[in-house]
């Protein structure tokens, strides 16, 4: 790059190229455009779910995990483009004032007058873009991009993250799979690879706040996954994994069923044909739950009551749903005995401390009722103080604009003024 940011340098690129693409301009299907596409539905890949963008596009919906890659501001100065190059390249409208990331080895090339690869210029926005989705000149740094190496650049993004997955420099990687998303909210490859860095990510973690956001954030990943690409079989493996880890037995149940149906890898499929089958029975008792929840005991009733003898007799949401449903029948006796083993097995569990409190005081039992009211508003407390100390460890973090720097302009270097020696 020989010329092109102001007071710096005197040339960029003279981008003649027009964007093949813009990707971001890609409407989603409507339904009416969905349901007249019998083949897909016939083959199982309809959309069912066309969520608005701001839940799924990166540089809209909320961003849970960006406080954490905030620190890789400080790599960064900021030039602008000379008036110039923008007006050379037709881009006075676009890049008037925005502000153009540099690195301050960046900086020596122009003091040098080597001037700046228009790739590196590409991998300097990429990170920008990537720390914070929501900077207001995203959308300026994904024109730019599309205009001077059209839509293929995202394939670039992608294949930078990946790398720097596979040296484990997972901030890296997950910095350019946002970059990636940026560029195209809908990029299959790109979200798949966000979701998964993610989870590698707070797998590695003990911080409890750490891991909760970026557990989130990858369990809407694998969704927004599958719901734009229902046939990628890999991210309903995982979204299954992450629903079993949640309880939420169904619903692991139906993506695995989806995984195997999409699935070419004989392995994997025999895999997860064999978790199916070991979560039948919590199936059946989750759907026994939830149907005792809606007020429809008989049977469902009689099958929690059973599995207090099986395996399962050890898991705590049985006993508290048997108290709910003995509660309802007026069976005081056994909803008591059913929330004090909920406590056994899940001693600060608010819930069923509530329902106690609440058995007893109807019984007008003062002593015990007072008792558990007083346990609710000590676990409460340490609750609070355990939530105000983890926002603590993470500092507010000030807007990507309130962090700009800016470059100071490079003065053009002096002659040497040699002075004779009198003779």
């Amino acid at each position: 790059m020989d010329e092109g940011l102001k007071k710096t340098s005197k040339g960029l690129l003279d981008s003649s190229q027009k964007v093949k693409m813009d990707v971001r301009s890609k409407s989603l299907a409507s339904q009416d455009e969905i349901d007249k596409n019998k083949w897909m539905v016939r083959a199982g890949i309809k959309r069912m779910v066309v969520r608005p963008p701001e839940e799924y596009d990166i540089q809209l919906r909320e961003d849970r995990i960006g406080r954490y890659l905030k620190k890789y501001l400080s790599k960064f100065i900021f030039a602008e483009f000379s008036d110039e190059y923008m007006k050379k390249g037709g881009m006075t409208e676009l890049m008037k004032g925005v502000p153009i990331p540099l690195r301050r080895e960046d900086l020596a090339s122009f003091a040098g007058g080597n001037g700046i690869k228009p790739t590196t210029l590409a991998a300097n926005m990429a990170w920008i873009m990537g720390i914070d989705p929501h900077f207001q000149y995203t959308p300026h740094y994904v024109k730019f991009l599309l205009k001077i190496f059209n839509w293929k650049i995202s394939e670039g993004m992608l294949k930078t993250g990946r790398d720097a997955a596979e040296r484990q420099e997972f901030d890296e990687a997950c910095i350019h799979f946002r970059a990636t998303l940026c560029m195209n909210p809908e990029y299959l490859h790109g979200m798949y690879s966000y979701a998964r860095v993610l989870r590698e990510m707070y797998m590695q973690s003990d911080n409890p706040e750490y891991v909760g956001r970026f557990k989130a954030e990858a369990l809407d990943f694998f969704e927004l996954t599958t719901e734009a690409h229902p046939r990628h079989a890999q991210s309903y493996y995982y979204l299954g994994y992450a629903y079993l880890n949640m309880g939420l037995y169904t619903k692991a149940k139906i993506a695995w069923q989806r995984f195997n149906s999409f699935t070419r890898n004989a392995k994997d499929r025999r895999e997860i044909s064999k978790r199916l089958k070991q979560i039948e029975e919590p199936v059946k008792i989750e759907n026994a739950i939830n149907k005792v929840c809606q007020g429809n005991l008989g049977e469902n009733l009689t099958l929690l009551e059973h599995h207090q003898t099986t395996e399962y007799g050890n898991w705590w949401p049985l006993y508290y749903y048997l108290g709910i449903a003995y509660k309802s029948q007026g069976r005081r006796k056994d909803a008591l005995n059913s929330f004090r083993r909920v406590l056994d097995l899940n001693p600060s569990h608010l819930g069923t401390m509530e329902e106690l409190r609440e058995l007893y005081e109807d019984m007008k039992d003062k002593e015990l009722s007072e008792k558990y009211r007083k346990k609710i508003e000590v676990i409460k407390k340490a609750l609070e103080e355990e939530n105000a100390a983890l926002s603590k460890k993470v500092k507010k973090e000030r807007p990507t604009e309130d962090r700009i720097k800016m470059a100071k302009p490079i003065e053009e270097k002096k002659k040497t003024i040699i002075k004779r020696l009198k003779p």
